[in-house]
């Protein structure tokens, strides 16, 4: 296990390994990792002969106001868990690495960037594009691994890598969860008990809704209505979105919710 630093050190050992002729993945994280992480190490290491980690707490994806401070930074134990899981290296550049001199130019992506949580955190987006424009330009050919939890986050870095042109290939891992049905994310950790024991309450809504879906229900009005229902009945839980969208031969069910001041963010397809 190698730790890097530095763009330049990154792209070094990257293109060392292609022309050694290993193919290499990149999974792209904010540290903090969980199983919902190594989930996406572990897919990698099963497809490529080098697995590369990223460990960057962006601060571009925070808006004023929100967890940038706060957002956990068990680095030690970051890199512990990806080598554990089969990683050869992790790459943790500095914010003065990843942005010299500031931040002058960014990455926006139309229409996918605009709505639902662009709407909800303004800029965050632009944010995501940025970063892993930066990190895909940094790694080189890649195949790159995302998680279907941040559903929005994942259909803008796709967008971006068709539009730019990166020689970067994206697949998607399922969410994983609690055995309660929550959604594994690094913001769980901020959740009290009681917090936690109502967190489920998001999935429980996206299954109801995907209940209906399988019963031939596609009226979106009505699955938002079984999404909102069922977060209503769950005092601590606060709802801020519940939306269905039309995607190719499926609904996709969407949820954001606040569990005391801990926003969460969860998603569920459903077959047509």
């Amino acid at each position: 296990m190698q730790v890097v630093d530095s763009i330049r050190g990154f792209r070094k050992a990257l293109d060392e390994e292609r022309r050694a002729g290993r193919s290499v993945a990149l999974v792209p994280t904010m540290g903090a990792l969980h199983a919902g992480h190594t989930s996406l190490i572990d897919a990698a290491t099963r497809r490529c002969d080098v697995v590369a980690a990223t460990v960057f707490v962006n601060p571009l994806q925070f808006a004023a106001g929100e967890d940038l401070s706060r957002y956990p930074r068990p680095f030690d134990a970051d890199v512990a868990l990806a080598e554990r899981h089969g990683a050869s290296y992790v790459f943790a550049p500095s914010v003065e690495e990843m942005y010299p001199g500031g931040v002058r130019t960014t990455v926006h992506v139309e229409e996918l960037a605009d709505v639902l949580e662009a709407a909800a955190r303004p800029g965050h987006f632009d944010g995501v594009a940025t970063v892993v424009a930066k990190l895909f330009n940094a790694a080189g050919p890649v195949t790159a691994f995302f998680g279907e939890k941040d559903w929005q986050q994942l259909q803008v870095v796709r967008r971006m890598t068709g539009d730019l042109s990166f020689p970067v290939e994206i697949i998607s891992c399922p969410t994983v969860r609690a055995e309660d049905g929550l959604a594994l994310s690094s913001r769980n950790a901020y959740l009290d008990d009681a917090e936690r024991a109502a967190a489920p309450v998001i999935y429980r809504a996206l299954c109801t809704a995907a209940a209906l879906v399988s019963d031939g229900t596609s009226e979106v009005a009505r699955l938002r209505d079984a999404m909102r229902a069922t977060i209503a009945a769950e005092p601590l839980v606060h709802l801020e979105y519940a939306e269905a969208l039309h995607a190719h031969d499926e609904i996709r069910l969407l949820v954001a919710a606040r569990v005391g001041t801990t926003r969460l963010i969860d998603n569920l397809g459903v077959r047509i």
